[in-house]
């Protein structure tokens, strides 16, 4: 029976890949800061989308602590076995022009949503490698694709997950272990919601007022990239073009970026 473990898990894109799951009959670990969403979430998992509490098991823990997500993996698998997929979905976003971002925030971010990353895989790599068989299942963002006005931090933390993903597939490949990487649009997550209040104007101008996706649509989508075993998972036609093209158009986004900026602020 696969084991999947996916940090993030009590909510949003995190809880919505582990209700696919759930439904497939995977055991399921799942590892956030929250014990009480936790505890919804497996609730949730067992009441609506057949998950046995047998095969379920929850972890606190703070990804940006190593210290904190390598041994709360280390439970997980003594719980329900060797990981076989790992999903790193932990994430936060907290959107403000870069000189009123404080070193804290600054620093959260890159800690939360890259270094968290790197904490979680390598709590489990080893052993994949070692049993040649396994998937990494890493989540960046649209905004890892291309640089956006009040998302400094976060825009550094996914660009950084997609150099991390690109360089491990190379290394993972030779052990047998599967690598992908995923860049989701605004999608409705309790997350959302909050960053939402607080994007800046010039932000919502040049990001538009598009429709965000389900957290569901997105786990789906994710998932089919993992049956596929694809490297890189887009998620509509303009992030397939820049993740495909972005060397060669970003000029052209960054004179559209500029110019609907300017017209926000009446220049």
């Amino acid at each position: 029976m696969t084991h999947v473990i996916i940090t993030g898990g009590s909510s949003g894109i995190g809880l919505a890949l582990a209700s696919i799951y759930a439904g497939r009959g995977a055991r399921l670990s799942l590892v956030a800061r929250s014990r009480d969403l936790l505890d919804l979430a497996a609730q949730k998992l067992v009441a609506k989308h057949g998950a046995r509490a047998g095969d379920l098991h929850i972890e606190t823990a703070d990804v940006a602590n190593e210290a904190e997500i390598g041994p709360a993996i280390g439970r997980c698998i003594e719980a329900l076995g060797p990981c076989d997929i790992l999903v790193t979905s932990a994430g936060i976003v907290e959107p403000a022009p870069f000189e009123v971002t404080s070193s804290t925030a600054f620093r959260r971010q890159m800690e939360t949503n890259f270094s968290g990353t790197v904490h979680a895989v390598r709590a489990v790599y080893p052993d994949l490698a070692r049993r040649r068989r396994g998937h990494i299942v890493m989540i960046s963002s649209g905004a890892g694709l291309v640089g956006i006005y009040g998302y400094t931090a976060y825009c550094a933390s996914k660009f950084a997950l997609r150099g991390f993903a690109e360089a491990l597939r190379c290394e993972a490949r030779c052990h047998g272990v599967g690598v992908s990487v995923s860049f989701p649009p605004d999608t409705e997550t309790p997350q959302f919601d909050r960053e939402i209040a607080e994007r800046p104007r010039e932000a919502s101008v040049v990001m538009g007022a598009v429709r965000p996706w389900t957290a569901e649509a997105v786990a789906r989508k994710i998932i089919e990239g993992v049956d596929r075993n694809r490297f890189e998972t887009y998620f509509g036609l303009t992030l397939f073009l820049l993740g495909r093209f972005g060397p060669a158009v970003r000029p052209l986004i960054n004179w559209w970026f500029d110019r609907a900026i300017a017209r926000s602020r009446g220049r």
